[in-house]
């Protein structure tokens, strides 16, 4: 039966710089973004953004991946920490993001991108919804390599033992979220997004494949132990969220046929 093994969880220290695993995985994810993004925009021309946008698009991005993930992690997951302790919830080296929060943050900053860009909103999330998949596995392997968030007890030939839990083999949860969350959905809307769809088609798909992914896994995950289950002896804080995600998801890819295909992008302007 494999192990966890122990992996310190600081990559790099260097004086008083200190790189974490899980931080690292971060990086990996906005690295994969822009390179991404701006490959497929010097590709194709019915992209909403120029290749230099993509940075522009990428820095907001982070803003509001922090704020959010940050926010929400302390209302849904830790509301009884934050509101004993505030300023724990500037302590981001403590840990502690929720994607739910990091997605809507990420909405937020699309808007208002979109906006200024003169863009239909759901062209800008049609963009860059097959450019987060990578960010997603990647954070998933940080869960692993801290040991945290395992699953549940099962007899199963692929189970792991997670010392810092106990020595009952478990689902490896954080692997298969990586694999789901990160390769599969990536190759899906890659894949399929490589041809003119009408808007809100990607985003909708998006939306639709990782809330069934999340809502599946979460019944092999073991539940925040704080929160445990929420009703049913199943249900979990992380379902309860995804649940909208995956509804509105599929109203976006019924939306979505009512919708012409997307024109090429203006040039850009002389300066």
């Amino acid at each position: 039966m494999p192990t966890h093994p122990f992996i310190d969880p600081v990559a790099l220290s260097i004086g008083p710089l200190t790189l974490y695993w899980y931080g690292l995985m971060y990086l990996v994810g906005f690295v994969a973004f822009w390179a991404l993004g701006v490959w497929r925009t010097r590709s194709r021309d019915w992209d909403p953004l120029h290749p230099w946008q993509v940075g522009d698009l990428l820095f907001w991005g982070v803003v509001g991946v922090v704020v959010g993930g940050r926010l929400g992690y302390a209302l849904f997951y830790n509301l009884d920490t934050t509101l004993a302790d505030p300023l724990s919830l500037f302590r981001i080296w403590e840990g502690g993001m929720a994607f739910h929060g990091g997605l809507a943050g990420v909405l937020v900053t699309c808007w208002l991108y979109a906006r200024a860009l003169r863009q239909p909103f759901f062209r800008l999330t049609d963009f860059i919804a097959p450019l987060i998949p990578i960010g997603l596995g990647a954070g998933r392997i940080g869960n692993w390599i801290n040991g945290e968030l395992w699953g549940k007890p099962t007899d199963l030939p692929w189970a792991m033992v997670f010392p810092a839990a106990d020595y009952t083999p478990r689902h490896p949860s954080q692997l298969y979220q990586a694999f789901l969350e990160g390769l599969v959905l990536f190759v899906v809307l890659w894949v399929v997004s490589r041809q003119p769809r009408r808007t809100g088609l990607i985003s909708g798909l998006f939306l639709t494949l990782y809330g069934s992914f999340r809502f599946a896994v979460e019944f092999v995950r073991v539940p925040d132990a704080h929160l445990g289950y929420l009703a049913f002896d199943w249900l979990t804080m992380g379902q309860l969220l995804t649940l909208p995600v995956i509804l509105f998801g599929v109203a976006l890819i019924v939306w979505s046929r009512r919708n012409p295909l997307p024109a090429p992008r203006p040039a850009p302007e002389a300066s």
